[in-house]
């Protein structure tokens, strides 16, 4: 078996195709490429603001003295701007916004007196998407979120985002609406798919990377759904309350180590209500934690038709209403100017939100490298294919692999796929991050008989052929069967030399899953075709976790999300052994729906929007996935941070000391098998008191030629040592005995050390 990506490969692709993919581009106010290092360029008398050399926020005073209240409220209000004749029906007197671009999530008038651009917005997290109308406009996308946090890889997840932002800008946008983090509390949410998983440190850290990335094209970058939008089902009305204290050790948490490590210029905040109040008029998330104990010096927006009321919504910390017209009314618009006038928010509160707007696009290079129309055609599709394909690879995840029934065998002449419309391409996520791929036909759709006629849909396909991109590289006879014929597929499976079936759950915005099995009878099949060739080896096309009650009965099992643009050629290098999976699960399989917080799903899918419906975050507080099934003694199917190889890995020589206010662990990883291999090191900490046993501190990606070994240290986040406290407002070590445990994942600890920690107090921010 040979493995293609070698270290020094990807780094070289991390490195030029990635972190630079810009080709030059011709600027409205500078030369300066997406990517490139700005120039400072002088600006003229009539403009000091144009002043490259000086500050954002400096840059941002100026602008701020030249523009009149108008002006400033013009930036706080944004329009829908898709150009689907659908939203002429529930919208009365929509007019197309002028500037908008069609089949895209936005756009906010600029000021061209001043020279400041319009805010041109598309989504989402896995590429530019199209909102529904005439012609969808074709692109690449990234693997799901949940995908790229599966590769425990900043690295890949920034270079995605440099990805999805060179794409954004070449596509007339300088807005994504990527960066969705919210925490896996439940399973069945239908844009798990989205996210990063169920811990804060993982979750914020790969999100953040990918911002990161995003913004390095001069786009800026959303960070979202904050917060607590941790399920589809009432996301409009239900209220979830949770504790403070959880609440900051737990989702606020990924939301901080994102703001830190990719300084997004906006925050988008959520439907859902927090403790009683709508994310988007929420005084304690807004101005508080995030604009105050945090330092957010960007932009909060609302989501498409989070908007509830102006003075209150203002006054709480959102500073731009998006999307009108999703919302009951344009509460930004004259109701704003009518609210300044009569003092019931201060035109001081008004100058703030346009500084937070200007702040958010000067600080990314929005401002300056302004985009220029839709440039597609310099979108370089087969660099960017190598980006998508290598995140889809190091995010597959390999959950089984009986007497290394994988990488298919050689010898094996003829191999049999089921199922999935394996034959033409792979799963993709519903909802408003649709991405319709670049290499399919002109409507996107190379399954047109699939899809529902309304929102979250079309289900698309992309159109990478798991069974072609096998056919290319086996000298097998590869076939397909659509598996509708159960009976019909176990006969055919038993004259195989290897099966590979292909399982598929459809998530997307607005629902949530009924349960977790495969649906449409996909189980039963699965069940009888390995019971009738044990060499079956079951790919899976999901958004989230799943339950697998035909686990016992078959020989190897991948988990490949949704894979992205490139998905087939990924899935068909790592059944074949062209690259060894690396991934690891950033979230818990649950062994049976009876073993998560809450069983039965909250809220009622029959109450409308209006309506108020509850949820009780409190019964897991902080202790959310792996960390719930800790505290619980519950065994999962498959656990947090699990993955297998096709080589294997030994860790050893722990080491752990205090440093600064946390604590520095050391120790090696050796590649002991024959073939080379990325294993992922976690690092858990367990102290006294806490919301579970144990808490993820820290984690590195490490890739090994055979025999060769590595030395690895770590740092883990004071924040990972304490807990918060309510009362004085900040976090506290409480001091004495830490254990550190080095593993492999949550349930498989390799060694463990006793650190001894001093008492200490932190700030609000974790300093």
């Amino acid at each position: 078996m040979t493995v293609s990506h070698s270290r020094h490969m990807l780094v070289r692709l991390l490195a030029g195709s990635v972190l630079a993919l810009s080709t030059p581009i011709a600027a409205q106010t500078t030369n300066n490429a997406p990517g490139a290092a700005a120039t400072p360029t002088e600006a003229p008398k009539a403009r000091p603001w144009m002043n490259t050399a000086l500050s954002a926020d400096a840059r941002v005073d100026l602008l701020l003295q030249a523009m009149t209240l108008d002006e400033k409220l013009q930036l706080t209000f944004g329009y829908f701007a898709t150009n689907a004749d659908w939203l002429k029906t529930p919208v009365k007197n929509w007019v197309y916004p002028k500037d908008g671009l069609p089949a895209s999530a936005g756009i906010v008038p600029g000021i061209p007196r001043l020279g400041i651009p319009n805010q041109w917005q598309t989504d989402a997290g896995v590429g530019v998407a199209s909102q529904r109308g005439p012609t969808p406009r074709l692109r690449s996308s990234l693997p799901s979120g949940i995908a790229t946090a599966s590769t425990w890889n900043p690295e890949l997840a920034q270079a995605g985002g440099a990805m999805i932002g060179n794409e954004a800008f070449l596509s007339g946008f300088n807005v994504q609406l990527a960066g969705g983090m919210n925490l896996t509390r439940e399973p069945r949410n239908g844009r798990n798919f989205e996210y990063g998983g169920e811990d804060p440190l993982l979750a914020g850290v790969i999100t953040g990377h990918e911002i990161k990335g995003i913004q390095s094209q001069h786009v800026v970058s959303t960070m979202k759904h904050y917060a607590f939008n941790g399920q589809e089902t009432n996301r409009n009305n239900i209220d979830h309350k949770i504790g403070e204290q959880a609440a900051r050790q737990s989702d606020l948490l990924a939301f901080e180590i994102a703001n830190e490590v990719g300084q997004p210029g906006s925050v988008m905040c959520s439907y859902n209500r927090v403790n009683g109040h709508y994310a988007c008029e929420n005084d304690w998330l807004l101005n508080k934690v995030l604009k105050r104990d945090w330092g957010f010096k960007g932009y909060v927006m609302s989501d498409w038709g989070a908007t509830h009321s102006t003075s209150e919504a203002a006054n709480a910390g959102l500073d731009q209403q998006s999307g009108w017209a999703f919302d009951r009314s344009a509460y930004f618009a004259d109701a704003l100017r009518e609210a300044v006038n009569n003092g019931h928010v201060s035109e001081a509160r008004a100058t703030d939100m346009a500084r937070r707007v200007l702040w958010g696009m000067v600080s990314v290079g929005a401002f300056d490298t302004v985009v220029n129309g839709d440039q597609a055609t310099r979108i370089d599709y087969a660099a960017h294919a190598a980006v998508t394909r290598a995140d889809a690879e190091e995010g597959i995840v390999l959950l089984k692999n009986t007497a290394g029934l994988l990488p298919i065998a050689k010898s094996a002449k003829s191999i049999l796929l089921i199922g999935a419309h394996a034959d033409v391409g792979v799963l993709s996520g519903g909802g408003s991050s649709q991405v319709y791929s670049h290499n399919a036909p002109t409507n996107g759709l190379i399954v047109p008989d699939e899809f529902p006629s309304g929102f979250p849909g079309p289900k698309i396909y992309h159109a990478s052929s798991p069974m072609k991109a096998l056919q290319a590289r086996t000298g097998a006879s590869v076939t397909y069967l659509d598996g509708k014929d159960v009976k019909a597929a176990a006969a055919a499976a038993r004259k195989a030399d290897i099966v590979v079936v292909f399982g598929e759950q459809w998530t997307g915005e607005s629902f949530d899953v009924p349960d977790l099995n495969l649906p449409a009878g996909q189980n039963a099949l699965i069940d009888a075709v390995a019971r009738a060739n044990a060499k079956t080896v079951v790919v899976l096309e999901t958004g989230g976790p799943v339950v697998m009650p035909w686990l016992g009965k078959v020989g190897a099992v991948l988990e490949a999300w949704y894979p992205g643009t490139a998905g087939g050629e990924a899935i068909a290098r790592v059944l074949t052994g062209e690259v060894n999976p690396s991934g690891h699960l950033p979230a818990t399989f649950p062994a049976s729906i009876a073993q998560i917080p809450r069983p039965k799903l909250e809220g009622d899918p029959k109450l409308d929007r209006d309506s108020h419906s509850m949820g009780n975050y409190d019964i897991e507080g902080a202790a959310v996935g792996y960390k719930w099934f800790d505290k619980t003694g519950a065994k999962p199917l498959f656990p947090f941070g699990y993955g297998l190889s096709y080589t294997n890995f030994e860790m050893s020589g722990l080491t752990a000391a205090p440093e600064g206010k946390g604590i520095k662990a050391g120790f090696s990883v050796k590649n002991t098998g024959a073939v080379q291999g990325k294993a992922v090191a976690q690092v858990y900490v367990s102290g006294a008191g806490w919301e579970a046993p144990k808490r993820l501190g820290a984690f590195r990606k490490v890739d090994l030629a055979p025999g060769a070994d590595q030395s690895v240290s770590v740092t883990i986040d004071p924040r990972l040592l304490a807990t918060f406290d309510v009362t004085t407002g900040g976090w506290k070590i409480a001091g004495g005995d830490y254990k550190v445990m080095l593993a492999t994942s949550a349930t498989d600890i390799v060694q463990t050390v006793t650190v001894c920690v001093p008492a200490q107090t932190l700030d609000r921010s974790g300093r």
